[in-house]
């Protein structure tokens, strides 16, 4: 009996141990956009240009490789919209403001971006139509590689990609109406 209870509290015991290792079980990134009501820069009624993202938990995690972020409005007519996917940011607790709506960005950070809901590139800011305001999600993920995907592809084949390499992932929250 005291065997197959030793044998048990180490099995416990080492799945526990693995499954805090594994790329599935992820940490909380804390996120914010410094605002909870998109000011009108960020969005299509302004200049359309991505705000500053502030990233904080990811300091001191040595194996996260890049970092994945996507930008969603579940409040649209025709359900969620995704206004940014952008993917192989290297790890910062700080993301610029006005990233280039290219596909290979080489400055202010190196990065790859994919296809809007809008079938462009880059980030597209809240554009909702009058009435209710809308809720913009932008999630962070933390990833134990850099994704070999290629430049333009859309949330879904991001998503897929990432699958087993998230290992810190954070929410931010605003919205935009008018």
């Amino acid at each position: 009996m005291k065997r197959f209870m030793l044998t048990s509290m180490a099995v416990i015991i080492l799945a526990g141990f693995l499954a805090e290792g594994s790329a599935d079980s992820f940490k909380n990134l804390t996120v914010s956009y410094g605002f909870n009501q998109f000011p009108k820069e960020y969005t299509c009624d302004g200049i359309n240009v991505s705000p500053r993202i502030e990233i904080s938990g990811m300091s001191g995690i040595s194996n996260v490789t890049s970092t994945a972020m996507v930008l969603d409005d579940p409040d649209a007519p025709k359900g969620t919209f995704t206004h940014w996917v952008i993917w192989n940011m290297l790890p910062a607790n700080d993301l610029p403001g006005d990233i280039p709506k290219a596909m290979n960005v080489t400055m202010p950070i190196k990065a790859v971006q994919g296809v809007n809901s809008g079938g462009k590139i880059g980030y597209m800011g809240p554009c909702p139509p009058p009435g209710k305001p809308h809720r913009y999600f932008l999630k962070v993920y933390g990833l134990d590689t850099v994704l070999d995907l290629k430049p333009g592809s859309n949330k879904s084949v991001l998503e897929n990609a990432m699958n087993g390499h998230i290992l810190l992932q954070g929410e931010a929250m605003a919205t935009y109406g008018r």
